[in-house]
């Protein structure tokens, strides 16, 4: 390995003996590849060759506080018998190593490799320095610095040795529903700032016993610099209190009583009832104010969950996953569940235990318990201890409560098994507050969409995607938007002079952004932001040609797109194609009553000769008061949206008229087609830029249905047609643009049976298919999408 010369300048590092001295950052290079190996050098049993020893100063870059990463480089060290320090400062792990030459290069290499279970190591940089022929290997005090640059842990499941601690009857920690180490529990949700230690989480209040004490002191032990470390001597105490706040012995007697109990979790509260009682499941629907959106359900293992659901192998690694999402799982029939849990739907959404509380739960009450978020419906979760009495005093009947405080409120994720890989639905506990890759020149602050909302903050080369948010038109929702920005603003070191924004400018989100002082403002259209979204999830800069299937979003043209086909990179688009515009009568009102989309989509399809449908009957009064709403054009945007189009077909075939959660009609059209079809409806593809018509899919569902074919077939079909018109879509934009590669995004393509009939069309037409992993194809997206736009054009 050769020195070059280059310009040298004086860069501050940690040293020997906790001292600050300068080192020449620059004096050599080194990289461990190019390293040849050598005999004679200080690998484990091997006498140290003093003349072939080398110290490097290095820097770890990613998840690395918090997670054991300074005794694992410790014990790492001592393993190839080498010298030095290691450290936690605001921008991460730093670390002076001195040894053979070929054992410091194993070491590094062995530092990304077999890092701890919760590390994510981005990077690892080291140059060499000046020897100082030291012996021994410690661990430093944190320093310092004037920027956060580190990054947190999000929170984790408890770990195997944990729970056999829990288990056992003789540790000290049996039954106790905080015990936690270095490799699992609560993280994100208790961080205040960083760098990451006790007095700077909400653990600060409880001052550590003896044995704790010693337990995190020593660098053998797997609690060492755990912050969270506890007992029941010094840590976190329960309570379960009643409506009243008067003490209650039995949280289990209560769930098995069909009692709603709110319990406190890592990131908020839960309400839970016993998951096999009818009643229970219907008196907490109607407490909270939720008519048919599916209940999650926590079972106690595996065997229950295979009970329940189809658990293949992906399920199986999904449910065990570190961060414990809900998963959507395909429901066995007969599933020893009430009925009101997931009224009409072919899946369960299933997590396993993530907290000692929640192990305790599930062996005590021996049977699956509905564990869902604990608000009323489209407020955001209670968190603060304060306020869960006022906010669910009228669905609780107790309260499952303790004494450490969240610091900030992260529900549940959500994910479903896709084409051997995890898909999200909803990035939230357990992933946030993980970064995105990117490049980001200026700091930048992306303020995501009106519903699903998610903010992102990105600096430097990282995006920190917030939780889910939720619907910004609840106050209590908006509120948490605008503090969820103000503490990753801090925690994150983040400043943002950019600040990106939708389009439409009567979201919410849209006026935050306007309302921020001494900023430059991106505005970024709805349909670029999810399909600039998808190639950030696949690391890809396009051109591609970007499906947008969604709800609604601002077009540039002041109408509302949401079938949109777009020749995309990062920082440009062109609308290239989209559904045919249908009028959407009354407005918002044709969201939330999918039946004026029918009304909509047949008189377009069939004019005066609308025949005799069930959907006409039902809606028989206010029908040609609706239709001339659209023939006027007043209160009826015109619209391409796909989301839309569903709704019209659901309301068709008799699912859903009005709905009670957003996307109910195409949720429940989804859970009706029969997946065994494979007929498919045409529909005529026609301009420039292409449009596709949507009345041709639907004059083939009201001929299927008078010539009476059974409407989970014609469901089928439908499914198949949208797809089949997707690919021939992109087969003649090939033609004209020569891009070979699809990006699938929008929330459209959380609908499973449409996204696998979609991608295995377009793969045999020979494209290249980009689809989500790390984040939603829905909303969630959006505000990644954005700043990766507002950053490309700033570029």
């Amino acid at each position: 390995m050769q020195s070059h010369p280059r310009r040298v300048h004086r860069v501050p590092f940690p040293a020997h003996q906790g001292r600050r001295r300068d080192v020449l950052a620059a004096r050599r290079s080194w990289s461990p590849a190019q390293t040849p190996s050598l005999d004679g050098t200080n690998g484990p049993g091997q006498t140290r060759d003093v003349s072939d020893s080398v110290r490097v100063a290095v820097r770890v870059d990613g998840v690395v506080q918090g997670v054991g990463f300074r005794p694992f480089v410790q014990t790492l060290a001592g393993r190839f018998g080498l010298a030095g320090h290691v450290g936690n400062d605001a921008a991460g792990v730093f670390a002076e190593i001195e040894g053979g030459r070929q054992a410091v290069a194993d070491f590094l290499v062995a530092m990304r490799e077999q890092a701890p279970r919760l590390a994510v190591v981005e990077r690892v940089s080291a140059r060499e320095i000046t020897r100082l022929g030291e012996t021994g290997f410690r661990i430093v005090p944190s320093l310092p610095g004037d920027g956060a640059r580190t990054l947190v842990s999000a929170d984790s499941a408890t770990c195997e040795d944990c729970l056999r601690e829990l288990r056992d009857p003789g540790d000290r920690r049996f039954r106790y529903p905080f015990v936690n180490c270095t490799n699992c529990g609560p993280r994100f949700t208790i961080v205040e700032s960083v760098p990451y230690d006790r007095p700077s989480t909400t653990m600060a209040p409880f001052p550590m016993c003896e044995d704790c004490a010693r337990e995190y002191h020593d660098p053998a032990d797997r609690r060492f610099h755990a912050q969270p470390v506890c007992c029941p001597a010094c840590g976190p105490t329960l309570r379960l209190l009643g409506a009243a706040g008067e003490p209650i012995s039995s949280t289990v007697d209560m769930l098995r009583a069909g009692q709603v109990v709110a319990v406190k979790g890592l990131g908020g509260y839960h309400l839970a009832v016993d998951a096999t009682n009818e009643a229970a499941a219907r008196r907490l629907r109607s407490r909270k104010h939720r008519e048919d959106k599916p209940f999650a359900v926590m079972v106690p293992d595996l065997a229950a969950a295979a009970a329940l659901c189809e658990v293949d192998a992906l399920a199986e690694r999904l449910l065990t996953d570190r961060r414990r999402p809900i998963v959507l799982l395909p429901r066995r029939p007969g599933a020893d569940v009430a009925d009101s849990v997931a009224p009409g739907n072919r899946r369960l959404g299933v997590m396993l235990p993530f907290t000692p509380l929640h192990h305790l739960l599930l062996a005590g009450i021996s049977r699956p318990i509905v564990l869902t978020s604990g608000n009323v419906s489209d407020e955001p979760i209670a968190y603060r201890d304060d306020e869960v009495r006022a906010r669910l005093g009228r669905i609780a009947d107790a309260f499952l409560v303790h004494d450490r405080a969240i610091h900030i409120r992260t529900d549940d994720s959500v994910v479903r098994p896709f084409r051997a890989r995890r898909q999200l639905m909803r990035r939230s506990r357990g992933f946030v507050p993980e970064p995105v890759r990117g490049e980001f020149p200026r700091h930048i602050l992306a303020c995501g969409a009106e519903l699903k909302n998610t903010f992102c903050l990105a600096k430097d080369r990282r995006a920190f995607l917030s939780h889910h948010i939720g619907d910004l038109e609840n106050y209590e929702t908006l509120r948490s938007f605008t503090e969820g920005i103000e503490h990753f603003q801090r925690l994150f070191d983040v400043h943002p002079a950019l600040v990106a924004h939708d389009l439409h400018p009567e979201y919410l989100s849209t006026k935050y952004a306007l309302e921020r002082d001494g900023v430059e403002l991106a505005g970024v259209q709805h349909h670029h932001a999810h399909i600039a979204s998808c190639l950030a999830d696949n690391g890809e800069d396009g051109p591609v040609l970007g499906v947008a299937f969604d709800g609604l979003g601002y077009g540039t043209d002041g109408t509302i797109w949401g079938g949109e086909f777009l020749l995309a990179g990062r920082a440009e688009f062109t609308r290239v194609g989209h559904l045919a515009p249908v009028p959407m009568p009354g407005g918002t009102a044709a969201i939330k009553q999918p039946w004026r989309m029918a009304a909509a989509y047949l008189d377009a399809a069939c004019g005066a000769r609308v025949p005799g449908l069930d959907v006409v009957r039902r809606n028989e009064s206010r029908w040609t008061s609706v239709v001339s709403l659209a023939h006027r054009s007043v209160n009826a945007p015109p619209t391409s949206s796909a989301g839309r189009l569903f709704d019209a077909a659901a309301a068709i075939l008799g699912t859903r008229d009005v709905i009670t959660y957003e996307g109910q009609a195409a949720i429940e059209l989804e859970q009706l087609a029969d997946p065994a079809e494979h007929g498919t409806y045409p529909a005529t593809i026609v301009g420039t830029p292409l449009t596709i018509a949507g009345t041709d899919l639907v004059l083939s569902i009201v001929d299927d249905l008078r010539a009476g074919v059974p409407v989970p077939v014609i469901a089928g079909r439908f499914h198949n047609g949208v797809a089949a018109a997707i690919a021939r879509a992109c087969a003649v934009l090939r033609e004209r643009t020569g891009v070979a590669t699809v990006a699938l995004s929008g929330g459209v393509f959380q609908n499973l049976l449409l996204l696998e009939r979609a991608v295995a069309k377009l793969e045999r037409a020979g494209f290249r298919v980009l689809t989500h992993s790390r984040v939603p194809a829905n909303d969630g997206g959006i505000s990644l999408g954005q700043a990766v736009v507002a950053a490309a054009r700033d570029r």
